[in-house]
């Protein structure tokens, strides 16, 4: 193992808010680092991590776009996510193999609805976090005021580590209160960092926060609070590295403020992300399920222990192929080497590897533990798939993602076009587990889902550019599920003669419900004596495959648990195809039993709105079957109004809103959860009879 390597490595993601700045503060740190020598920018289309030709005409990050940069000794693996309600699944598969994170924030708007989106993603992953309080320039900007709405809606520990020389116009740099210097810089560039005396005017608050700041860590860090509570010095070496150890515990997370645009404050953001942020050998070892045993295993990062990578992301590049992204934990990855999918029970030839910057690729000899690359040639991986040695297999904690919630039909321009754009539409979906195309037999249409109106647009739009297939939409249509309010047992027994050897597969299933967002979780408890545990994994294919379609309306069945409780095997003719087909039976059946019910999905929803207006608005969420959640004071003399509402209620809605406001007030809409549609409309929509 190269300890000091991974001592010097940081695997780190950049996240936030639409429009909070995360790809503008990501251009600084690869320009400052050296990694890049020309700054590129959002809005001219020149963003080096913008690559897309869609990113680009929208101004907006699409994809998580992945890069590194050497600070000194160190080197600074990135993720930039987007921040876009519809392409949260780019942030959530970031989590998953992240080992910390910068979350921005704008100055003027603080806390917005998805930065509070991806902090929760944080939380369900302990990624440890910095906040970087960003566009101090803008008009409105208040750094005080965005540290106490963290603390207050998040929930969060921020201890500023710096505070800002002044604000919008004559916002210069800022006070490093560990250093206790301020930090300006010399030109418009940035490029030249200044250190010198604090400001007069600021030396007080400056006293101040730093006790506040040690104050805090002395809550945390015995030897600290020992030296704190002797009134003895505390050197800046001792803060730093008991600001490490809280932050890497997910107890504090260090507040920082610039404004990427104008060039200052990314240096010592650069220095927080080597000082504070964790290494590898910083973050719990890799743990999963050894699938021979069921039990649980750890690998360490280390080279030398047998290979586990998550592969986290596909993409589909127009000269190589598939590129599989991966996180590798432990051992190596060599080039031209096989490796084991263990989610596919498959081997895979690892044909090139991949150290990527963008759409730009550097070719590698091999990966090691700490590393994130991409492989090229892999044909059966897909997102949240575990990579491991075969001797030594391990299967890693998979990704969860949400399910997609609008849909809309779409059809080629020309039947020849037919295969083509099925074949096309495979490939996005796979590249997105967020994104789904099936073929509604009653319909007879194609049907796409996914997380909303923009989330489907830019699927077309790529079908068309990247793939040469121009779609016919239709109109959005709502992605309804469905689920069980009933615990039922159901059996099935698949025998099949045909005068040779025989198919037998015998299953028994309990099915029951999940609470919401619980998804879907597949459990053995079947004794190997009665059902041999190589014909599990395709008894959960088949129960997967029965959920597809529920027996209300064909929707999608989720918040089930479904567990093998018992069955049968025949010594030479249980087959694998057998138990699939008798698992697919048995649970389709019992799905009838369980008292099905319809689940729709339902809306956050932030509207801010002059108080003028406010009885508008709220009359108009009521008509709507939302529910009103909280109403607060917003910048501007107006309201902040939180709702939650069904998808189906909110198709128009941007128009009725400008007509109720006189086009003054504006809104955000991100996918909450699902909830059971009241039984007089499900009786409605599914033309039932009372």
């Amino acid at each position: 193992m190269n300890e000091q390597k991974l001592k010097n490595t940081r695997v780190m993601g950049i996240a936030a808010h639409i429009d909070a700045g995360k790809t503008t503060t990501t251009e600084r740190i690869l320009f400052y680092s050296g990694r890049v020598h020309r700054i590129g920018e959002v809005d001219e289309g020149t963003a080096t991590m913008d690559w897309m030709i869609q990113e680009q005409e929208r101004g907006i990050t699409i994809t998580s776009a992945a890069t590194y940069c050497q600070w000194g000794e160190h080197t600074i693996n990135i993720l930039d996510t987007p921040g876009h309600v519809d392409f949260t699944v780019e942030v959530e598969r970031s989590m998953r193999v992240l080992d910390g994170l910068v979350v921005v924030f704008c100055a003027v708007g603080g806390v917005q609805p998805q930065s509070e989106t991806v902090w929760r993603q944080a939380d369900r992953y302990k990624v440890p976090r910095i906040v970087f309080i960003n566009k101090m320039d803008r008009t409105g900007a208040d750094f005080y005021r965005v540290v106490s709405r963290i603390e207050e809606q998040l929930g969060a520990t921020v201890v500023p580590v710096a505070l800002p020389i002044g604000a919008e116009d004559s916002f210069e740099g800022c006070v490093d209160l560990i250093a206790m210097e301020s930090v300006t810089h010399e030109d418009e560039l940035g490029a030249v960092v200044k250190r010198g005396p604090i400001p007069g005017d600021m030396m007080g608050a400056a006293t101040e926060w730093r006790r506040a700041l040690v104050e805090k860590l002395a809550d945390h860090d015995d030897s600290l609070a020992e030296k704190y509570l002797a009134e003895e010095e505390i050197s800046e070496q001792l803060i730093i590295e008991a600001l490490r150890r809280a932050t890497i515990a997910g107890k504090i997370s260090p507040a920082l403020c610039g404004s990427s645009l104008k060039n200052k404050g990314i240096q010592p953001l650069i220095g927080a992300i080597v000082n504070y942020l964790p290494c590898p050998l910083d973050v719990p070892a890799a743990a999963g399920i050894n699938p021979k045993t069921d039990e649980t295993e750890t690998r360490g990062h280390d080279d030398n222990e047998p290979l586990a990578a998550l592969a986290f992301k596909i993409a589909n590049d127009t000269f190589l192929g598939t590129l599989t992204y991966v996180r590798v934990y432990s051992g190596r990855i060599k080039k031209g080497a096989t490796v084991y999918n263990v989610n596919k029970r498959s081997r895979e030839r690892a044909g090139r590897l991949l150290r990527m910057h963008a759409n730009h690729r550097e070719d590698l000899e091999e990966l090691t533990a700490g590393e994130i690359g991409a492989i090229g040639g892999l044909k059966n991986t897909s997102t949240g798939d575990t990579l491991s040695a075969e001797h030594r297999q391990i299967l890693l904690e998979n990704i969860r993602f949400p399910e997609p919630v609008i849909s809309v039909a779409i059809e080629p321009r020309s039947q020849a076009e037919y295969q083509k754009m099925v074949d096309s539409l495979k490939k996005l979906a796979n590249e997105d587990p967020t994104f789904k195309a099936r073929f509604d037999e009653e319909m007879g249409q194609t049907i796409i889902s996914g997380m909303g109106e923009l989330h489907l647009d830019i699927i077309v739009d790529r079908l068309e550019r990247e793939h040469k297939v121009r779609g016919k939409v239709g109109k959005p249509m709502v992605a309804y599920k469905e689920t069980i309010t009933e615990t039922v047992t159901a059996e099935d027994k698949y025998i099949h003669q045909t005068g040779g050897k025989g198919q037998y597969g015998h299953v028994i299933l309990r099915l029951s419900q999940m609470s919401e967002g619980g998804g879907f979780e597949f459990e053995n408890e079947v004794s190997p004596n009665d059902v041999p545990r190589e014909f599990m994994p395709d008894i959960k294919e088949g129960v997967e495959s029965a959920l597809t379609s529920g027996p209300l309306g064909g929707y999608p069945v989720i918040d089930i648990k479904v567990t093998a409780v018992g069955g049968s095997s025949h010594e030479t003719d249980s087959t694998n195809i057998a138990f699939k087909i008798a698992a697919a039976r048995a649970c389709r059946d019992g799905l009838e039993r369980a008292k099905p019910v319809l689940k729709e999905p339902v809306m956050k929803v932030e509207i801010f709105t002059p108080e003028s207006h406010m009885g508008d608005v709220i009359n108009d969420i009521n008509a709507r079957r939302g529910k009103l959640m909280s109403i607060e004071p917003a910048p501007g003399n107006s309201q902040q109004v939180k709702a939650l509402v069904p998808l189906s209620e909110m198709f128009g809605y941007a128009t009725e809103l400008r007509n109720r406001s006189q086009g003054r007030a504006t809104y955000t809409m991100e996918f909450h959860c699902y909830r059971e549609v009241p039984s007089e409309l499900t009786r409605e929509m599914l033309g039932m009879s009372a």
